[in-house]
């Protein structure tokens, strides 16, 4: 599938400066802890560090160019005597990964909220169904567990990438690399950070079996292409998680040897990383599941909530205001009753903080006609938060299902807007099709091809910036999502 590519089949892959819940990832600010204590530490303890435990004298020197800098500048390694990564591991049930701080097999889908420089920036991650066989330098065959990473910048598509990931007999996580597609203006710009153990260079331990304290290991473990090292700086410690204390994580400090920088990350058992960040930046773990998933029925008001959004959405477009403001007011009441019970922090800033954008989209314009774009629009990031939140109650599945249709529904919103944005088109394309990849093994051969075919045609018309076709298509993915069977249970 094209996912929205300018073709990069022609872009040399290359490496550029990355932070975030895990090598190659995005860079993601955070000017303040978000509100609330994400771990028991302050926000400055988790920040970028000039030293590491164990990584500051006795190494091997690499040289890099400090960014933006144009000097080279020494970045010492680990001494040898601190690797754990150096024997070669082996690999006969690589995709059973049950490491408990990394623990892939068992994470079906995370939600990681923050900010970069002030914009909203929303990460979610699915386990796929589907494997990937890697071949090593040395001909060996491993399978791989596909993990599926996608981030929102301002609500608009900015990067995906597609990890691998196996597990030693030892209980360690190998990293074999990630396809990476960077996206601009709803399009693929380049595949920088791309890299494929055997064909680069050779796998990186990601988690070893049983960290302690001043253990080292490498990541990504390619010289001049992708080359960083984490030393465990801290075990034991105990977290804010999103539904309370998270016993047993470690912090390890990540020597991020091309960029001339550290950065702490914390792993937490059940999720994985947990928490990163240089000096103010920072991306936070929201929710995880199923180890946050609650046995119990979803709350009638998420239920209520969900519903007035289909309401007001429906209202907005037909200029009945009245149903607008009548279904936001129930909405109101049944945040301010839901929110009262203690549901998971960040996704309870992100719900508040759409509805406030709702308010005034909906309500501020009182003396002149009232947005119907901008409140289909903000609707719809108040269903995305109500998904969020429904993740805990429903399959993973289900969930993107309901993404899935809220994104045809926004595909529609800005296909007919008065100043329709050809890259706001083409980044809801590109929303659906990766979203696609994570459900399409849950509906039926003849359904799915009808939607594989309207999605390409969707497609090609973002492509060539044909905005007229892309107004009369979306309405019809909308419908047969909506005429979609109930999906299988998970």
């Amino acid at each position: 599938m094209d996912h929205g590519s300018s073709n990069p089949a022609t872009t040399t892959p290359h490496r550029r400066p990355r932070h975030g819940p895990r090598p190659g990832r995005l860079r993601l600010a955070l000017g303040s802890c978000l509100a609330m204590a994400l771990v028991a530490t302050a926000c400055s303890d988790g920040g970028g560090n000039n030293s590491a435990s164990g990584s500051g004298s006795g190494g091997d020197t690499t040289t890099t160019e400090a960014a933006g800098s144009g000097a080279e500048q020494p970045q010492p390694t680990a001494p040898e005597d601190q690797r754990v990564d150096l024997e070669e591991p082996t690999f006969s049930n690589p995709t059973e990964i049950h490491n408990p701080l990394f623990p892939i097999s068992d994470l079906h889908s995370t939600i990681l909220l923050g900010n970069d420089e002030g914009h909203p920036l929303k990460i979610e991650t699915t386990l796929l169904p589907d494997h990937k066989v890697i071949t090593l330098e040395n001909g060996d065959e491993v399978e791989t567990l596909v993990y599926q990473f996608v981030a929102y910048l301002d609500g608009q598509i900015h990067e995906v990438a597609l990890d691998w990931y196996a597990q030693a007999d030892d209980g360690a996580l190998w990293y074999f690399g990630e396809d990476v597609y960077n996206y601009e203006d709803g399009v693929v710009a380049d595949t920088e950070g791309t890299w494929v153990a055997g064909e680069d260079g050779p796998p990186g331990m990601i988690m070893p079996a049983n960290p302690q304290v001043g253990d080292a290991f490498r990541p990504e473990n390619i010289p001049d292409f992708v080359f960083e090292e984490v030393v465990v700086s801290q075990t034991g410690r105990t977290i804010d998680g999103p539904r309370g204390p998270v016993d047993g994580a470690i912090v390890g400090t990540e020597n991020h040897l091309m960029e001339g920088h550290f950065e702490d990350k914390w792993f937490a058992p059940g999720y994985g990383e947990f928490r990163s960040g240089v000096g103010g930046n920072l991306e936070a773990m929201a929710l995880a599941v199923p180890t946050d998933a609650l046995d119990a029925p979803m709350p009638a008001e998420l239920e209520a909530l969900s519903t007035g959004a289909t309401e007001i959405f429906d209202a907005a477009a037909n200029d009945d205001w009245d149903t607008a403001t009548s279904s936001l007011a129930a909405m109101q009441s049944a945040w301010s009753t839901l929110s009262a019970t203690g549901v998971p922090p960040l996704l309870a800033e992100e719900m508040t903080k759409a509805l406030e954008a709702l308010v005034g989209d909906l309500m501020a314009p009182a003396v002149e006609a009232h947005n119907a774009e901008g409140s289909r629009s903000a609707v719809i990031d108040v269903a995305q938060a109500a998904l969020d939140l429904q993740l805990q109650y429903r399959p993973v599945t289900d969930v993107d299902r309901g993404r899935f249709a809220l994104w045809a529904q926004q595909l529609v919103v800005d296909s007919q807007s008065d100043e329709p944005d050809p890259g706001q088109s083409a980044g809801d394309v590109a929303s659906l099709e990766w979203i696609w990849d994570r459900i399409q093994h849950t509906v039926d051969a003849d359904a799915a091809n009808d939607i594989q075919a309207q999605l390409d045609d969707l497609r090609t018309a973002a492509d060539d910036e044909d905005l007229a076709t892309v107004q009369d298509a979306a309405p019809q993915l909308v419908d047969t999502v909506a005429s979609l069977s109930p999906s299988p249970s998970h």
